[in-house]
């Protein structure tokens, strides 16, 4: 009798299908450099398991997988020694295609257009793994405040890199302050959490919530070279932060040389201003 509870109970888990999140259909999966032989063929089941199980909506420990795949917790654990360490890869698989996202074009606009429009779709296919790798970093954040969490940290971030390389050509344009805060506002309407916000609050579907996304971010980058253009200052790419700014200042077109140095007095303050902020 315990025999066949145990094999009700996996059958329900592993066909359960969360709602409002289709599974996703497997594609074949190619064995990368490494990762052949039994040792990868073992890592890869453990691993698709544990994505079957968090697109389910749950946030599997490593026995769970261990019990879904048949396997013996003591093989899990040889493999993935703790649960962060299983979810870190489970996101980074979901991610997949994302992290590697190369932008063809040189304009900053379509770049940032074009990376928005190549992820969405993706990040919802595999949203209620995403979902669950956010339940659990809330968690580990509750952990950490009580001085309870005893297992390494779920790190997310992927996001900045790819931000930063989508608007990379208005790097010398912006200088480093103005760049960082236009990658930080980028970074809130890109990701998992911007889908959340959008569907959950806002009622949208993934194409309208994309669309959303995309205008509010080609409008994010506009206002900073907007910005830029109006201080009248460049920033060469390999300045080092250190130097200051008005080495780079853009003469003024027209007037005499009392409003041209009235201009750069101008350009000046605000440049000043904007890195003090």
């Amino acid at each position: 009798y315990d025999a066949i509870a145990i094999l009700l109970r996996r059958t329900y888990r592993i066909g359960m299908a969360v709602s409002l999140q289709p599974r996703v259909p497997k594609a074949p999966v190619p064995e990368r450099a490494g990762e052949s032989g039994p040792l990868a063929r073992m890592k890869r089941m453990l691993l698709d398991t544990a994505m079957d199980l968090m697109q389910q909506g749950r946030i599997p420990s490593v026995s769970d997988v261990a019990e879904a795949a048949t396997v013996s917790r003591a093989t899990a654990y040889r493999y993935f020694p703790s649960q962060a360490s299983m979810i870190q890869e489970a996101v980074h698989e979901a991610l997949g295609p994302i992290l590697a996202f190369a932008p063809q074009s040189e304009n900053p606009e379509e770049r940032v257009r074009d990376l928005l429009a190549f992820a969405f779709p993706r990040i919802e296919a595999y949203e209620a793994t995403h979902r669950a790798t956010i339940l659990l970093s809330l968690y580990q954040w509750t952990q950490r405040k009580a001085g309870t969490l005893d297992e390494a940290q779920i790190v997310r971030g992927h996001r900045k890199k790819l931000l930063a390389n989508a608007v990379s050509p208005l790097r010398a344009q912006l200088g480093h302050v103005a760049f960082d805060k236009l990658t930080q506002a980028l970074s809130l309407i890109f990701g998992t959490e911007a889908l959340i916000v959008l569907k959950d609050i806002w009622g949208l579907d993934g194409d309208e919530a994309r669309r959303v996304a995309v205008w509010a971010a080609i409008a994010l980058v506009r206002t900073a070279a907007a910005e830029a253009t109006t201080a009248g200052i460049t920033r060469p790419v390999n300045v080092p932060r250190g130097v200051a700014t008005q080495d780079f200042r853009r003469p003024v077109a027209t007037g005499s040389k009392r409003r041209n140095g009235s201009g750069i007095k101008t350009a000046q303050k605000i440049e000043l201003k904007r890195e003090k902020r």
